[in-house]
């Protein structure tokens, strides 16, 4: 070391000036500014908003209160959201350590950001590499599992190149910094999946349909409203845009965009109890419609840390001796690699016989050796590169086919540790990467849920084989090693025939699985290292553990705090919770899109006024829609998901919204004969009441002791208000010749809801 000084202090400072210092983020997640304007800037809150100008324009402010609902979901999304990058930021400060650095011949210990280009760094066993680094000096081991998936270790001497990411698991390096910020290695992947991934969702996705179609005909149909009600009916400028814009207002499921964001932020908060933080909230929903599972061998079916199973002897004379021996070996290699932990772990402390000379372990040779100064030599290492094929013990042979790792300790009285002879196998070790728990019963679960599991890993297919045999995994034996394909073609038609990949590049992962997604399937992946990442950018659900790489879980849409497996049964029914509680919903809010449409083209035929206005709407919003759908929201409901959102919510909601508009058409009619203009109006809406109501019983069935609470109580509590606030919601009171002819048209209105919700339900809505 003493013929190293670094860097000067001058150097230093030239160089950071530069810009050549090692400050890159490796975080592509959101920043706070772009999560502000994805949950403001949509367009169905651009359309809810110009409403709301215009009624601002004519001073209609107590018709505005609607606009506190979009409000109130902005905020919800925001807060979410940045509440999960916090979350993440915080455990990525937690992961980095300040490591050493030799500036004017002294040591400094420094944050991994302050590095700067041609910096002279000191590496030893346990520290992770910071930068892209060439070794300079020194001789040691390390594992760029994180960065390739290959959980071997790679020796490291003087020319050879360190990856930033992989860290050293024995030995110590002097290394100097080859490159820094976005140009190491680990960021360049990173960089790749800086592109924005967009959200899926099939609940967002129907409110972005029902938006996309509202937005091609609230200008027209407000326009022909509003020339009507101005030229026409010669109504004033503030009556003509209050009953345009109640029109349009109505197409806008308002409703129940708030009552996904509440679902599914309630949803957010009971996971993060259990431990799961959910970044993107959307992939509760995605869980819940997951058909394929891909899964990373080390860290989520395993622990990612070796034990030693048992102890083995081969010649019975070392009982007593063997473990000094192993004690003494392990001082003198002071390896810090998962294999020699679990040694330690096995044998414990303490050297008893002095070291002559030492051969670390090397994943090249497959073994490492110590000379002791009593003249013995031990051995540690794989029985294929030991002993010669034909001398490897039976029993050794017995559970290596059983996908066991062994060690073999041999002695042998020569100090040319290279050259191993005359070696006497005197016991091995069987070693494993311990199984999760939970995972037998996780991979159970998923199977009899129907979600089809592939296990993608950079590592050696048998080994991964051997893993998801103790794991339960069923189709352990149809693995293929990916390293000797090229094509594309192959790769992807191999996605569908085989469930376990050894050998696999990054690049790979993410061609598996875009090809999985490409037959209209909802794909997960679980992954902790940077080798994970571009799959995981381009699965539908991102899984990461906590104990990866901090860019891993930047980018990922389910971070596993405890980085258990077996949190994965609680987030698919969390998230079956929430789509079978607003698909039960879901009805109730889209009654006032299909009649607000319906109505406003009557009243454009008959050259009619619009019968509700804002506030009566928003207070079928809060009432009918959002009261008993919010409490509702909260019930269990672990049921597999039935058929597609849209399609379920249009056809529950159609009978109501075309009795809506057959009650609207009737009064319009009887009223020029046998009502006044405000008893029509307010017939009118106490029918609208009526039939929602209505809706809200059926949304309830079956009935138990919450859901009849609920319909009694949104019942009583909206005709209560009405009846209380009749002048401020700008309708007559109820007098006994209106109470009637609303007791006759709703009898008529149970009597057609049955036949008519069995004709629609049997409708093809393919389009939607």
């Amino acid at each position: 070391m003493h013929s190293f000084t670094g860097l000067t202090a001058k150097e230093v400072q030239e160089r950071s000036e530069a810009g050549q210092i090692n400050d890159h983020r490796l975080n592509p997640a959101k920043s706070t500014a772009t999560i502000i304007r994805e949950n403001t800037l949509t367009l169905f809150n651009l359309l809810n908003f110009l409403l709301a100008a215009c009624l601002f324009a004519v001073k209609a402010y107590s018709n505005m209160f609607f606009i506190l609902i979009i409000l109130v979901n902005i905020t919800i999304g925001i807060v979410q959201e940045i509440r999960a990058k916090r979350m993440v930021e915080r455990l990525t400060l937690l992961a980095q350590n300040d490591i050493t650095v030799l500036r004017e011949g002294e040591k400094q210990r420094i944050a991994p950001d302050k590095l700067v280009l041609g910096d002279t760094v000191l590496l030893k066993a346990g520290e992770q590499i910071p930068s892209d680094m060439l070794v300079l000096a020194g001789l040691a081991e390390a594992n760029e599992s994180l960065l390739t998936g290959e959980s071997d270790t790679i020796i490291k001497k003087a020319g050879a190149e360190l990856l930033s990411g992989s860290y050293l698991t024995s030995g110590q390096l002097i290394a100097q910094v080859e490159r820094v910020g976005a140009d190491n290695y680990a960021a360049k992947i990173i960089n790749e999946t800086k592109a924005a991934k967009p959200i899926k969702s099939e609940l967002i996705q129907s409110i972005q349909k029902i938006s996309k179609f509202t937005s091609l005909i609230i200008l027209p149909i407000g326009v022909l409203l509003f020339i009507e009600a101005f030229f026409l009916r010669h109504s004033s400028t503030y009556t003509a845009v209050v009953a345009s814009v109640a029109a349009l207002l109505g197409m806008l499921p308002k409703g129940l965009v708030l009552l996904i964001s509440i679902a599914l932020t309630t949803g957010v908060l009971k996971l993060a109890k259990k431990q799961v933080l959910v970044q993107n909230m959307y992939a509760i929903e995605n869980l819940a419609h997951m058909d394929v599972l891909c899964l990373d061998k080390t860290g989520t079916l395993t622990e990612g840390k070796m034990q030693v199973e048992n102890l083995y002897l081969l010649a019975e004379s070392y009982r007593e001796t063997l473990p000094d021996l192993m004690t003494s070996y392990l001082a003198a290699t002071e390896d810090s690699n998962p294999t020699a932990q679990a040694l330690n772990a096995y044998f414990g402390s303490g050297a008893h016989e002095s070291a002559k000379q030492v051969l670390p372990f090397s994943s090249e040779r497959k073994y490492g050796a110590v000379a002791f100064e009593n003249g013995t030599t031990l051995y540690l290492g794989s029985p294929e590169n030991l002993l010669p094929a034909e001398e490897i013990p039976s029993l050794i042979q017995h559970y290596q086919a059983a996908g066991l790792r062994i060690l073999l300790i041999a002695l042998s009285p020569s100090e040319n540790l290279e050259q191993p002879t005359n070696l006497s196998p005197i016991a091995f070790l069987t070693l494993s990467d311990p199984i999760r728990e939970n995972a037998q019963e996780t991979l159970n679960f998923l199977t009899e849920q129907g979600v089809e599991l592939k296990i993608i890993s950079g590592d050696n297919p048998k080994t991964v084989a051997a893993i998801a045999e103790k794991a339960g995994f069923a189709d352990y034996q149809k693995a293929i090693d990916l390293s000797g394909y090229t094509e594309e073609a192959k790769i992807r038609k191999l996605a569908h025939t085989h469930s376990i990949f050894g050998r696999v590049t990054p690049q790979q992962k993410k061609l598996l699985i875009h090809e999985l997604k490409s037959k209209d399937q909802t794909v997960g992946m679980t992954g902790d290292g940077v080798n994970d990442i571009l799959a995981l950018r381009e699965a539908d659900i991102s899984i990461a553990m906590a104990e990866g790489d901090d860019a891993t879980r930047q980018i990922a849409d389910v971070v596993l705090l405890d980085s258990n497996f077996g949190s994965l049964p609680a987030i698919i029914f969390e998230g079956r919770r929430v789509v079978n509680n607003i698909t039960r919903s879901s009805g109730v809010f889209f009654i006032k899109t299909i009649y607000s449409l319906l109505v406003s083209l009557f009243c454009i035929l008959t050259v009619s006024t619009f019968p509700f206005i804002p506030l009566q709407i928003t207070l079928i919003d809060l009432a009918i829609e959002g009261y008993p759908s919010f409490f509702l929201s909260f019930e269990a409901d672990k049921r597999k998901i039935q058929g597609r959102f849209l399609p379920t919510a249009i056809k529950r909601a159609l009978p109501s919204g075309l009795l809506v508009l057959l009650n609207v058409v009737l009064v319009w009619i009887f009223g020029q004969f046998f009502l006044s203009a405000l008893d029509a109006r307010t017939l009118m809406y106490y029918l609208l009441i009526g039939i929602s109501c209505f809706a809200v019983l059926k949304s309830c069935q079956p009935l138990n002791p919450l859901r009849f609470f609920l319909v009694v109580t949104t019942t009583v509590g909206t005709f209560g208000a009405v009846v209380l606030f009749h002048s401020f919601l700008s309708i007559g009171s109820l007098t006994l010749p209106i109470f009637g002819w609303f007791i006759g048209f709703m009898i008529v209105n149970l009597l057609l809801w049955p036949p008519l919700a069995r004709k629609i339900n049997n409708l093809k809505l393919a389009f939607l």
